[in-house]
């Protein structure tokens, strides 16, 4: 199956000025919804990642967790799941960084993975980057490596490439958007 960036975007809506304005949502529940999307989607993660050398995929809530689930699963591998402040049982490790539109924390749970882990961090969109900063380093601090952050979607105009670049994060997404 043939990997086609305009079948993709063809199906993700933009909503401007939501949840703040100035800001442009891209909604990937329609990508979601359509098998052949979400079936395409996948595949050209898993063909990327197979040789890898990947232990674990770590999803960051919530959407990261549709496609970073059937990736993880695809490649037979265990999922981190990189959740929200409070929403983890058991002795979890934490981090607090900002967003364009607030502050946010988030927590995977202690023992997910440890030393000699090599970890794709996955989310369904690249705006900022601090989403995924913040997912490496509980995954750092675990004392697993990084293999690469990915994510369905890149705003170039928003940073985030650049900024998980300074951060020694390498990244790969399958499209592009401008704007914020």
């Amino acid at each position: 199956m043939r990997f086609d960036q305009i079948t993709l975007k063809n199906l993700i809506h933009s909503y401007k000025d939501w949840p703040v304005e100035g800001n442009t949502f891209r909604d990937l529940t329609p990508l979601f919804n359509d098998n052949k999307a979400l079936h395409l989607c996948a595949h050209a993660f898993v063909e990327r990642y197979l040789d890898y050398g990947l232990t674990h995929l770590a999803a960051i809530e919530a959407r990261g967790f549709i496609l970073g689930s059937i990736v993880a699963y695809q490649l037979n591998i265990p999922i981190i799941l990189v959740r929200k402040d409070g929403k983890l049982p058991g002795k979890v490790i934490r981090d607090t960084f900002t967003m364009d539109y607030g502050e946010r924390t988030l927590e995977i749970q202690d023992g997910s993975c440890g030393e000699g882990d090599n970890v794709l961090i996955f989310d369904d969109l690249i705006a900022t980057g601090g989403s995924i900063l913040a997912a490496s380093t509980l995954i750092r601090k675990a004392g697993a490596d990084i293999a690469e952050a990915a994510a369905v979607v890149d705003l170039p105009d928003s940073g985030g490439v650049e900024v998980l670049g300074e951060a020694n994060i390498p990244t790969f997404t399958l499209l592009a958007y401008e704007g914020k």
